[in-house]
This record gives C-alpha cells, structure tokens and sequence, in this order.
C-alpha cells in the first residue's frame, strides 16, 4: 500500500497551520514563501535534521522509530486524533503482504438484542465505513431518511455528501460535514487496505466537491462524545446528546455503538417520545399490510 501521497499531505498540512510564533520560535527569518513553518524549524523543534525531516515529510516514513515519530507529533502540536493518524500512516507504510479484500462485519443477533432494550434512547451500531449496520426502533426512527432505499445499506457519509435532505436534516451541516469526512480520513488511516472505504472515498470525491475538499484538509477526528442539533422532517428540532463507545466484534471489526439521548423534561426529550410513537404506528401498519394478502387466501 503506497500511502505517500496521504503521509505527504498531512504532515504538509499540519506544518502549514502553526505560525513560529505559536511554536515559541522568534519572529524574522526573511518573507516567507508559505504559510506556517518552514521544514528546517519542524525538523529543529523534533530534533531531527532538515534534509531527514523533509525525507519523511515526502512519504519516506517506514521503518520510522516511535520516539521520532512522537518528537514530530509535538513539534507540530498534533492531537490525540491527529497523533494516532500519524502512527497509524507508518504502521501502514511498512511493507506486508497484501490483503484480501474485506468483508462487511456479521453482528451476532446479542447486539441487536441489546439495542432492542434500549427504548428511551436512538441507538445505533456503525462500522468505520459509517454503514448503520444495526439500530433500535428510534434509532432507525431518528435516522429515518437514510432508511428509504432498500437497495443499499443506511451510510452516514452518502446521506451527507449525497442526498440533499441532509442540508434540512442537520442543522449545522457544514459542522457535521466536516466531522463525517474527517471521521472517514482516520479510519482510512486505520485500515488502508479496506476496498470498500476506498470505493466509498472515491465515489463521495466524484460526485462530490464539498467532500472532495474536506478530503483534501487532511483532518481526522476520533467521535467520543457531543451534542448534535436535528431538524426531523416528522418532529421537528431535536437536540440530542451522544456517547460512542468501541463495540468488541467477534472477527476484529472496528465497530461503534452510539446512544443518543436528550435532556429529561427538555422539549426534545418530547420529542424523542412524539418520535417513538410515531416509529411504533409506521411499525404497526407495516405489518398490517405484510399481513393482508394472507388474510385474503381461502
């Protein structure tokens, strides 16, 4: 997997946002030609000499030991995301077999079982892919937009980038526009071999320009927890606090369970309720309606 391009763009970005100033450096120096810092100061804050730092800063990072990977890391004042990018960019750099292709991961019927319990919150299984491969009655209810087209699995990012009810569904969709594709940036970083990230990857860059140029930031993001605003097109606003926790899988799947709930007593709480009831009556009549033509035999 050469992934030079994407070490290459990164590390380039990152040096790019700090200014000498904000890396405790003195002002001067002559014109700058960029933005940001120079490769030298990079190379001097790590402790590393230029012509090395700029041999990694074009791809060459197999083989990179951890502590220069982590004196890079706080020359250019990564995160924790940006940092586990970082190291998960070299562990792929370094030279393996390649893989096969990867299949979808299979939930054992105890996952489902555990969202069924779930009823006063929207709960959902994603993989890195942002696929929905599993969700409680309000979890599907809140999401319900993505569930229209039977034809393919509900997927966070092609609603986002792809369908243009999202721009109503989220109320700052710029926001969570840039989340998504930064969520999608580090688990390409996870997994550089998963064909199915990289047909998604590059479907969304095709048909899209607002993800292609949030792809080219190069920013990650790691989803633990917030608060996200809705506009539902059956109950309105909703304003909901999630927890996303890693859901161990069987066959190593990188798998999330998210929970959205709101505040007790809050209108959203209402509505969250109003939703349920709603979700419950479309349940209700699909059955009904699955169960005519049987009625209707002799």
């Amino acid at each position: 997997m050469d992934n030079r391009a994407d070490i290459r763009g990164f590390l380039t970005s990152r040096r790019a946002r700090i200014t000498p100033e904000q890396a405790g450096l003195l002002p001067g120096g002559g014109r700058r030609r960029v933005p940001g810092l120079r490769r030298e100061e990079v190379a001097v804050l790590a402790g590393v000499s230029t012509d090395w730092y700029t041999r990694l800063e074009k791809g060459h990072i197999s083989g990179v030991s951890e502590d220069v990977l982590v004196a890079v890391a706080r020359a250019l004042q990564l995160d924790d995301a940006e940092r586990t990018y970082l190291f998960d960019l070299a562990r792929a750099a370094r030279p393996t077999r390649a893989p096969q292709r990867r299949s979808r991961a299979q939930l054992q019927p105890r996952v489902q079982w555990m969202l069924d319990t779930m009823t006063g919150s929207a709960a959902f299984v994603a993989d890195g892919r942002l696929d929905i491969l599993a969700a409680n009655t309000l979890g599907r209810a809140l999401h319900s937009p993505m569930f229209d087209d039977p034809r393919q699995r509900a997927n966070f990012a092609r609603f986002q980038f792809l369908d243009r009810r999202s721009r109503d569904f989220y109320q700052d969709w710029e926001g969570a526009a840039t989340i998504t594709a930064a969520l999608l940036r580090a688990e390409a970083g996870r997994r550089p071999h998963d064909t199915h990230l990289r047909e998604l990857v590059g479907e969304l860059s095709t048909v899209s320009d607002e993800f292609r140029t949030r792809w080219a930031a190069h920013d990650v993001r790691i989803h633990h927890d917030g608060t996200k605003q809705f506009h539902h097109p059956v109950v309105g606003a909703l304003a909901l606090g999630y927890c996303t926790l890693a859901l161990p899988a069987e066959d190593r799947s990188d798998l999330r369970l998210t929970i959205y709930t709101a505040v007790p007593g809050s209108a959203s709480e209402d509505g969250l309720k109003v939703l349920a009831s709603w979700a419950a009556t479309q349940a209700t009549s699909s059955a009904a309606g699955q169960a005519a033509p049987a009625a209707d035999q002799p």
